[in-house]
Parts: structure tokens; C-alpha cells; sequence
């Protein structure tokens, strides 16, 4: 090309999560049977959407006003439910003004990084959801810079790594939780969040919290929403209906935006994400419409602990199988459905192997390892998918220095699910031991 046009935070985009599927075909083509346990999609793991949501989407799809264009911020009378639900808390009170939806919250999540001023930068988990890390990294053409999550201490964050990375790092301008956590399954006490919400204000920083998976917690432990706790602090909640109805592809999730009116640069920021979305014209009108309609049916909360329940069931069943196996740090999920297991230090290294029948497949798998610069867990990832089937995601691509990887919780048949972790219980000791 006459000049370089690749944008100087291209190679920080980057999705394990769904790059793994690429490799599991190629082993279908081989005659590998997989088990997809690489990302968290209820309904690609059979997820029954009971019928009375259906009938709801099915009436507003009858109707001409949901196949139009609407507010550029969303819809009004959804925007207004959604500030009523978190005002009627009596914490933080929102307008409908405050309230911002997008094409999924992966859009959201593009926006609130990529309008930031290129040298402000938000300090986000380790591990952590990649698309998340991704675009803060691109949007400053740098490392994402990260505190640590501790899997000694239920994957909770450091608060002295918080504390001195953002002592030392002047650029650091904001926060960012994920809670439930995605990947760890971890759900926050109260008194954490209230920690890092004074290290906010302490520095003089605003904080983004993600909540898509709030409603989905469980085995006794409960959170609270960031709105409840942070005072007059700037800050941003993520929420969205993927995982929770679930409805992954309506691509709807919206922002709700805390005290901009306490700080005139956040307000600036807030302000130019409106103007972003003005460019776009609108967010997906039909699932907006659904939403009032079915948070507040009267069998949407026996839905939603149906399957908090099952989450619960099918996490304990995980962690009593992986808990046992030598040589792994396992913390029992208690939100969201993700398990993030990792390996004890130097017990991965770069000649282990699995026993793998087919020659083609064997073939594949010694090639992907090979690459120059693959991690031991990813190494573990593609031997574990070539010898059972097995399709989960290594923990360092999440952003973190930690070595192992991440499964879902989605599997509705218990007989199958069992079967997946004790196959992965099995390959995980044959592969420490070879």
C-alpha cells in the first residue's frame, strides 16, 4: 500500500474465544465429534426459550411500529422502565437521559473505549472478558493494562496490585469490574466493590462496571448493583439481555450513566458517545420493545431461578470433579456459567501430549503446536480438542499470566455434562502425567 493504513491498536483485536471454532471444524472434517464448550451461547447449547416469551416477540413482529427506526438513545418507554427499575432501589436516580442502548453491549463496549482520549486509560481484571481487553488495548495501540484476580482467594482482585497500579500509572483514568466475572464465574462481595469504588474516588477516576450477568448468581452468594453503592462517583453499568433471557441475537444492550453531571470532562466524554450513536441513527427496535413485556410477566422470575438453580446444580457437579485432580487451582463458579480452572506453576510444559487415534488429526494438532510464540495452556487446548472432542478456550487468552482455561456451564443434559467433565478430569491427569 501507498501508506500504512492498519490502525495502531489492530493487534490487540483479538477473540480466542470464537478463533477456537475455526480449529474445531477442522477436526469435524476429520471425524472429531466436539462438544462446543468455548462460548457462552444458551442457545447454541439447547437453552428452551419457554413459550410465553415467544408469544411475546412473536405479537410485536405482527406489529409495523417494530420495524422501524427509533430514538437514538433507544426507546422511550423501555429507557423509562429501565430507570424506574433502578431508581425504585431509592440509590442513584437516573432519568431516561441517562439510559444509551446499542447493537449488543459488544458495540458498547467498542464505544466507551474507542471515545476516550488515546493516553486515558482504563485499568481493567486479569483475567478478563477479551472483548473488554481488546478494545481498551486498541484503542490506545498499547497492552491492555490489567490488576490481578486472584485464584488463591476465589478469584477476587488484588487490592494492593489495584492500588499500586493505578499509584503509579498516571494514564490510568478509570476502572473496570465484571460482576458476576466473565471469565472466572466470581460474584463480588459488597465490601469489595465498596473498596475499589473509594480508590475511584480517591484518584479521581470514573468506574465501569459490567453487570450483564447481575441476575445470575448463585450457591448462597449475592452482589449488589454498582448504582447502589457509588454515591456521587462517575460511572458506568453495562447491561444487555444475551445471558439473561437469554436472546444472544437480538444485539441489545444499553448503558446506564451515573452522576455526568458531577464531573464536566466525564460529562464531555458521556456526550460524545451520544453524538457516536446519533452518526449510527438507532439501536434494534423489536427486542427493546420486549423488554418491559418480559421482565415484568409474572413467569419471568420463576424462569430466571429455574435456571440460576440449574447453573448452581451443574457448578457444584464441575468443581466436585476438577477439585480432586492433582496439579490445577480450582474455585467453585457462583455467577454467570463460566469455570476458569488454572494450572499449578510449572506443571504445564511444552512436551506434554494426549493420545491421538487419528493420524490426520494428530498431524493437525502437532502443527498448531509448533506455531512459535504458543502458550502451554492453548498447547493443552488443542491436544484436549484432538483427543476428546473437547473445545474450551486457554485462560492466557483472557489477558493474564495465568495457565489454564476456561469451560462453560451450558450443557442442559446432566448425563452429557457429566461425561464432558469426566473426560476432562481423566485427560487432564493423563496429560501432567506424560
Amino acid at each position: 500500500m501507498r501508506n500504512n493504513i492498519v490502525h495502531i491498536g489492530a493487534g490487540e483485536l483479538s477473540y480466542e474465544i470464537r478463533a477456537i471454532v475455526t480449529i474445531a471444524e477442522k477436526m469435524q472434517k476429520l471425524g472429531i465429534k466436539t462438544n462446543m464448550e468455548n462460548i457462552g451461547d444458551p442457545i447454541a447449547k439447547g437453552e428452551k426459550i419457554p413459550l410465553w416469551m415467544k408469544e411475546i416477540v412473536a405479537d410485536l413482529a405482527m406489529q409495523d411500529c417494530s420495524y422501524g427506526y427509533c430514538a437514538t438513545k433507544g426507546l422511550l418507554e423501555t429507557r423509562q422502565f429501565l430507570a424506574d427499575m433502578t431508581n425504585k432501589r431509592g440509590y442513584a436516580q437516573i432519568c431516561v437521559e441517562d439510559i444509551i442502548f446499542f447493537n449488543g453491549l459488544g458495540d458498547a463496549i467498542q464505544k466507551v473505549y474507542g471515545l476516550l482520549k488515546r493516553e486515558a486509560r482504563v485499568i481493567g481484571p486479569s483475567p478478563t472478558y477479551s472483548t473488554h481487553s481488546s478494545a481498551e488495548g486498541a484503542h490506545a495501540g498499547l497492552k491492555p493494562v490489567t490488576y490481578r484476580l486472584d485464584p488463591d482467594n476465589h478469584w477476587y482482585p488484588n487490592m494492593d496490585d489495584l492500588r499500586q497500579s493505578i499509584k503509579y500509572n498516571q494514564s490510568v483514568s478509570g476502572v473496570l469490574i465484571i460482576n458476576p466475572d466473565n471469565p472466572t464465574g466470581a460474584v463480588y462481595p459488597e465490601r469489595i466493590l465498596k473498596e475499589i469504588i473509594a480508590l475511584c474516588k480517591e484518584y479521581d477516576l470514573f468506574l465501569i462496571c459490567d453487570e450483564i450477568y447481575h441476575n445470575l448468581c448463585y450457591n448462597g452468594m449475592n452482589t449488589r448493583p454498582i448504582s447502589d453503592l457509588i454515591g456521587d462517583l462517575p460511572a458506568i453499568a453495562m447491561k444487555g439481555i444475551s445471558k439473561e433471557l437469554p436472546w444472544p441475537g437480538s444485539r441489545c444492550g444499553w448503558i446506564e450513566v451515573y452522576n455526568a453531571d458531577k464531573d464536566e470532562t466525564f460529562k464531555r466524554y458521556i456526550d460524545s458517545i451520544i453524538n457516536s450513536k446519533m452518526v449510527e441513527v438507532c439501536s434494534t427496535t423489536l427486542p427493546q420493545k420486549a423488554i418491559p413485556k418480559i421482565l415484568s410477566h409474572p413467569e419471568y422470575p420463576v424462569y430466571l431461578a429455574e435456571r440460576r438453580d440449574r447453573y448452581e446444580h451443574y457448578s457444584n457437579i464441575a468443581y466436585d470433579m476438577l477439585n480432586g485432580v492433582p496439579g490445577l487451582k480450582v474455585n467453585r463458579t457462583n455467577g454467570a456459567f463460566y469455570m476458569s480452572v488454572v494450572f499449578e506453576s510449572n506443571r504445564l510444559t511444552s512436551t506434554q501430549t494426549l493420545p491421538i487415534k487419528s493420524p490426520e488429526v494428530r498431524s493437525l494438532v502437532e502443527q498448531l503446536v509448533a506455531a512459535p510464540g504458543t502458550q502451554t495452556d492453548k498447547r493443552f487446548v488443542y491436544y484436549l480438542l484432538g483427543a476428546t472432542g473437547i473445545c474450551v478456550v486457554p485462560i492466557s487468552s483472557f489477558c493474564t499470566d495465568e495457565r489454564g482455561f476456561r469451560v462453560t456451564l451450558l450443557e442442559r443434559d446432566e448425563k452429557e455434562f457429566t461425561q464432558i467433565f469426566t473426560t476432562l478430569a481423566e485427560a487432564i491427569n493423563t496429560y501432567l502425567e506424560s
